[in-house]
């Protein structure tokens, strides 16, 4: 490992470490007020992308709204990142998957090999992040039964992961405009 790639991880972590220190500090009102706020975001985003994928007829529309739970974050910059990384997880994913399928996904070797080559290329690809999004999704792909051929079900997850991670951030947008207009907190967009 880099010693930039190090100070980054270390940063990233006092980061996480000083945001749960101040959010343990709150006061449980103000715990409550988040916690509220963050489950209002997560079941809007949730909701409005599990009806637009009911009205779309994808096939599985429950994994736009889990998606949409997922990325959600208080900011929209967190959710835009963690929506980033989920979408390139999904479609590094999906191609793994659709290659273990056409290749034998339904052995277990193949399977393991197939969620191994997922999380590889995308440290490969410098996106270490969406290496376990990329392994979630490959596993979905070879393990939850599905409908049609492994080339329609990649389309329809990446499809489906989209949908959750457009939701998430159009919702998590609004509601930060909303939490900046009616109480003069900071943009976090």
């Amino acid at each position: 490992m880099t010693a930039p790639d190090e100070s980054r991880r270390e940063a990233r972590t006092n980061a996480a470490n000083s945001l749960f220190a101040f959010l343990k500090a709150l006061p449980l009102g103000d715990r409550l007020a988040e916690g509220s706020v963050m489950a209002a975001q997560a079941v809007a985003g949730a909701s409005l992308a599990f009806v637009i994928g009911r009205w779309l007829h994808t096939e599985q529309a429950f994994w736009a709204a889990i998606t949409a739970i997922a990325v959600s974050q208080h900011s929209y910059i967190d959710t835009r990142n963690l929506s980033r990384d989920q979408f390139i997880g999904a479609m590094v994913g999906a191609v793994c998957g659709l290659v273990g399928a056409t290749l034998g996904g339904g052995y277990l070797a193949a399977y393991a090999a197939t969620v191994a080559a997922a999380i590889v290329i995308c440290w490969v690809v410098n996106v270490g992040s969406a290496a376990r999004l990329g392994g979630i999704t490959a596993t979905i792909m070879l393990l939850v039964p599905g409908v049609g051929s492994p080339w329609d079900r990649a389309l329809l997850r990446l499809g489906e992961v989209t949908l959750g991670t457009v939701c998430a951030l159009l919702v998590t947008l609004i509601m930060s405009r909303i939490e900046k207009h009616w109480f003069g907190r900071p943009d976090k967009a």
